[in-house]
């Protein structure tokens, strides 16, 4: 029988024998990668800007390696279904998220979640960032934000505004303009982009805020009326368009998206998908199909990117309490 110690010798030994060739089993991992299809969860119903830009990238990947990345919408709950079927994912590469400005809000505004936003992903890179347009139905007698502000004002809790779902980009950035404006308008929470546009567009909902990539084509038909744009100057996206904040000073909401994976991905397929989204982020081709859903193109390293989440749940912590928004 071996004594404790030797044992314990031996233990360190084998660990020391077996680490070369797991790290050996990584690169060569990296190396084959990808060598089957690749799924990439996509936090929103398909049809949404978010989507668009999912898929986007999902040609990017297919074209370049030859590999089908396959789209997996799973809306829902704030993106929490989403987050937590990726969290909980194989770390092999093959199972892919996309993270956007919604994530810091739910994580910062739900005190119980199955996921980590910190320690359970692996940042990939940043892809695009967008601004939220404010629109309003048609039938809305009100084209203007301060035509908007004094409708709402005239007719407290009478307009209702539909979100993607409590906890969204789009729940905090109409919360923060109802906080500063000082109107009483009511929340409708849906399980993803489309129906909020579909009725929006019917009049079932009177006004929404909804990144660019969503609405920019019912506006473009003219079934939804644009007010504004809640980033802090005008957008060459939408450069007719007045800021928010030029009759609400101070006001401001930009929407991003970025790709990452399951923590524990070994770090040669982080580097191998980082560098090809690097890559087609410096294509002219890229760069206008992101322009045309209404979003301007972003590439990060993984460092800058998880330090860019970081900061983002920090500052959505300051934004919650401010507004006084809360799940519903």
């Amino acid at each position: 029988m071996l004594s404790r110690s030797r044992s314990g010798v031996l233990g360190c030994a084998v660990l020391l024998l077996c680490a070369p060739a797991a790290s050996f089993g990584q690169r060569q991992a990296a190396k084959d990668y990808p060598s089957r299809p690749i799924r990439i969860v996509v936090p929103n119903t398909a049809g949404s800007g978010l989507d668009a830009v999912s898929r986007l990238v999902g040609r990017m990947l297919t074209d370049t390696w030859g590999q089908q990345a396959v789209i997996d919408n799973r809306a829902g709950a704030s993106g929490n279904i989403a987050m937590e079927i990726a969290s909980r994912a194989m770390p092999d590469g093959y199972t892919l998220i996309m993270i956007t400005s919604q994530q810091p809000i739910v994580f910062a505004m739900f005190e119980k979640l199955r996921y980590d936003l910190i320690r359970d992903f692996a940042p990939i890179s940043l892809i695009a960032s967008t601004p939220f347009i404010l629109v309003v139905n048609p039938a809305v007698a009100a084209t203007s934000i301060p035509e908007l502000v004094a409708l709402a004002k005239a007719k407290p809790g009478q307009l209702n505004f539909g979100t993607p779902g409590s906890g969204t980009s789009s729940h905090l950035a109409t919360e923060m303009f109802r906080s500063m404006t000082g109107i009483n308008i009511v929340h409708v929470p849906y399980k993803g982009t489309t129906p909020v546009v579909t009725d929006t567009m019917s009049g079932q909902l009177q006004l929404t805020a909804l990144v660019a990539t969503a609405i920019l084509p019912a506006i473009r038909t003219g079934k939804v009326r644009a007010l504004g744009v809640t980033s802090p100057k005008r957008t060459p996206l939408a450069p007719d368009l007045p800021a928010i904040s030029e009759s609400v000073p101070g006001y401001e909401w930009t929407g991003w998206y970025g790709l990452a994976a399951p923590a524990g991905t070994p770090r040669e397929i982080i580097a191998k998908l980082n560098a090809e989204q690097l890559k087609a982020v410096g294509t002219v081709d890229f760069r206008e199909r992101l322009a045309h859903l209404g979003a301007d193109p972003l590439g990060t390293t993984p460092q800058e990117y998880a330090s860019h989440i970081r900061t983002q749940v920090e500052k959505m912590r300051v934004a919650i309490k401010v507004s006084g928004a809360r799940p519903h």
